[in-house]
């Protein structure tokens, strides 16, 4: 039996209010659902988890449905015959926001949703559908709706883990899933002596068990005051939620072990991402003879950020990149700020929503796993040798990029190096480029800022947008030209710009009542139990096997505290304080540890050598580095057009860059100078 794909367009409306992008037109928006029907004995299927005890049509095969976005120009002739797909994080949209400029919105259809055009004007095709199983509808996300396994009619059983965490005081119930957009596996007993329910301080700090009369799996329904009493809600049993009677206390990471049923074939989501693009690019019409809306596409790139980069990575590795005729999807892949993991998502009562590890909380997740690089490299720990690039005839060029989070939070270096920290030459299909001094999550929006109560730094907010419209040219350029990318860009151990943690901090500058982090995160080996490999999890929290475990490694830092090797953003080359991956926890929040991903560090320089000496900063003052704004101003200008040069920005956004940079960089800085503050004018006044 043969794969089958229905589409259905359920809204077809002109976008932008039929608004004119250059070359590309008018575009127009359809709203839909990919019907799938898969035989899951199948060679195309191989290896699904479960696929075999999901329930089947008349037809033998097993069904599920994702949800889509297209945005395609109106007159195809004038777009550049390029699909271009954003692979939403957690079912939303961002291709918008970080291309585009744009507001972060999961319902684009108004001219101010375009942003600045960018993917419009290039005649891009966009394409944004579900490919992650367990997000819950809402705020216009994309869903994917996928079969629970059986095993002949009967729930199938296992153990999940899931962790909590909060920030304030007042949080009394969660869901199962720790999330109230995500699915949570139901509970088998809602008996909580079946369960485990503890709490400790830090990851490798000692469990505390919590009585099980303290807590129950039930939730909370709320209610109306009602004669000048408190409001009224009731408890009623839940298998799907967690209700602990005093409350959850900021700066614990609580774990909750039980056994859950009802598993969803989550590896589906391969095969919906897989069979979707491949119908949009080669196929006239889907399985009902109706015609393709978008009538095919020359090539096809994709773009994930942090998870989204993650499954692109899992993606490629698990060969889901050759279609079922074995046509390449894609042409090129383009993970950002994924770290050096995996999602592992075909594994039973996978929460795809948890992280796969951070510094503090979700720290023994399941998916930063061997292999890291996309080079053939040997697991020292195991034995094993794999790359994630392995299938040269349907591989996809690669732009990976990341920041100094990703080494920080995620085990960045371990994509460029072994597992014992050696350099490791890379494929020439892949290029890897670490955004130097910026963080994982940035706003391109205008935005002062901002210091989030439970860390100590202000939060990094280098603005980063602007190469995401360079790689996206680059890439294209590539696949279609043949013309390849400027060379990658990272720190390595033959530069002496990827060192340990220990030299590390001989480097960053002794900044008064600055506090460091203790770390990178660490990757000890862990293992899940005998059928880890297969995707049944049952040592759960994992072993320890080996505590030393991987190698991780860090950028270089200069007398500022700013990484030295990568590529610089006009913000970071001329910087006005210190940018880091990391940010500090303050006390009653997991204190002295490394905080969550979005939440690096912005150190504003001292304004002027006055309250440098004040402060005894030993970084010198922006007066002396720039002498007036509109010195500071040339120093980004030249930045800008010398990465024009190199191609890691286009022309367009010089002027965008420079703008962003007069009377001090404001409002992205915490720059207190005027405009009109220089060096000779304050001399003048003392």
């Amino acid at each position: 039996m043969t794969n089958k794909i229905i589409i259905e367009i359920k809204q077809r409306e002109s976008f932008a209010g039929g608004h004119h992008f250059d070359q590309a037109g008018a575009y127009e928006r359809l709203r839909g659902c990919a019907h799938f029907a898969v035989s899951p004995d199948a060679g195309p299927q191989a290896g699904i988890l479960d696929l075999d005890l999901a329930p089947r049509n008349e037809d033998g095969l097993v069904e599920f449905f994702a949800d889509f976005l297209i945005l395609k120009p109106v007159e195809p002739a004038r777009g550049n015959g390029r699909l271009f797909y954003d692979c939403g994080n957690r079912g939303n949209m961002r291709s918008l926001q970080f291309f585009n400029d744009a507001p972060a919105n999961n319902d684009p259809s108004t001219l101010e949703d375009a942003g600045n055009g960018f993917l419009f004007r290039r005649g891009y095709t966009l394409l944004w559908s579900a490919w992650q199983g367990g997000i819950l509808p809402g705020r216009e996300r994309v869903v994917l709706k996928l079969p629970v396994a059986t095993n002949k009619g009967e729930p199938i059983n296992g153990t999940v883990l899931q962790e909590f965490s909060v920030d304030e005081r007042g949080s009394y119930m969660m869901p199962l899933s720790g999330r109230s957009d995500a699915h949570s596996y139901p509970t088998t007993s809602l008996n909580t002596r079946n369960a485990t329910l503890s709490r400790r301080r830090y990851p490798y700090s000692e469990r505390e068990e919590i009585d099980p009369d303290a807590w129950q799996f039930a939730r909370i329904e709320g209610g109306t005051r009602l004669d000048d009493q408190s409001k009224k809600i009731g408890i009623v049993p839940s298998s799907t939620h967690l209700l602990l009677q005093d409350g959850f206390e900021p700066g614990w990471i609580y774990e909750l072990i039980y056994t859950a049923k009802d598993p969803l074939v989550l590896g589906l989501g391969y095969v919906a991402l897989r069979d979707l693009v491949s119908f949009l690019r080669y196929d006239q019409e889907d399985s009902a003879g109706r015609p393709n809306p978008i009538g095919g596409m020359e090539k096809a790139y994709a773009w994930g950020r942090s998870q989204t980069g993650r499954f692109l990575r899992d993606f490629v590795y698990h060969g889901f990149n050759a279609d079922k005729k074995g046509r390449r999807v894609f042409d090129g892949v383009m993970p950002h700020v994924s770290g050096a993991g995996l999602v592992k998502m075909n594994r039973r009562f996978a929460n795809i929503f948890s992280p796969s590890g951070g510094a503090y909380q979700h720290r023994f997740c399941y998916g930063d796993l061997f292999p890291f690089s996309y080079a053939e490299t040997t697991d020292h720990l195991t034995g094993a040798s794999d790359a994630i690039l392995k299938r040269p005839s349907t591989d996809p060029l690669v732009i990976h990029t990341h920041t100094s989070t990703e080494y920080w939070q995620r085990r960045g270096s371990l994509v460029h190096t072994d597992t014992r920290g050696r350099d490791l030459k890379q494929p020439e299909n892949v290029r890897i480029y670490h955004w130097t001094s910026s963080q994982h999550s940035a706003n391109p929006r205008l935005v002062s800022p901002k210091q989030s109560a439970d860390v100590v730094n202000l939060i990094n907010n280098v603005y980063t947008s602007p190469f995401f419209r360079a790689m996206l040219d680059a890439m294209d350029v590539w696949a279609s030209d043949g013309l390849a990318p400027p060379d990658s860009s990272y720190p390595t151990i033959e530069a002496g710009t990827l060192v340990s943690f220990a030299e590390w901090a001989t480097q960053f500058p002794n900044i008064q009542g600055q506090m460091l982090p203790e770390g990178p995160l660490d990757l000890p080996l862990m293992d899940f139990g005998p059928k880890a490999a297969e995707g049944v999890l049952s040592s759960l929290p994992p072993v320890i096997v080996d505590r030393e475990g991987y190698m991780i490694l860090v950028p270089s830092v200069d007398e500022d505290g700013n990484e030295c090797d990568g590529v610089k953003v006009p913000m970071a080359t001329a910087p006005l304080g210190t940018y880091t991956g990391w940010n500090i926890l303050k006390r009653g929040n997991g204190h002295g540890a490394i905080s969550w991903l979005t939440k690096g560090s912005y150190i504003p320089f001292p304004d002027t050598p006055d309250e440098q000496r004040a402060t005894r900063d030993p970084r010198k003052s922006v007066l002396e580095r720039y002498g007036s704004s509109a010195a500071y101003v040339r120093s980004v200008r030249d930045a800008a057009e010398r990465l024009v040069t190199k191609r890691f920005m286009i022309e367009e956004d010089v002027d965008r860059v420079v703008a962003r940079a007069s009377n001090w960089g404001r409002p992205r800085t915490d720059v207190r100078l005027s405009a009109d503050d220089s060096c000779d004018r304050r001399e003048n006044n003392v």
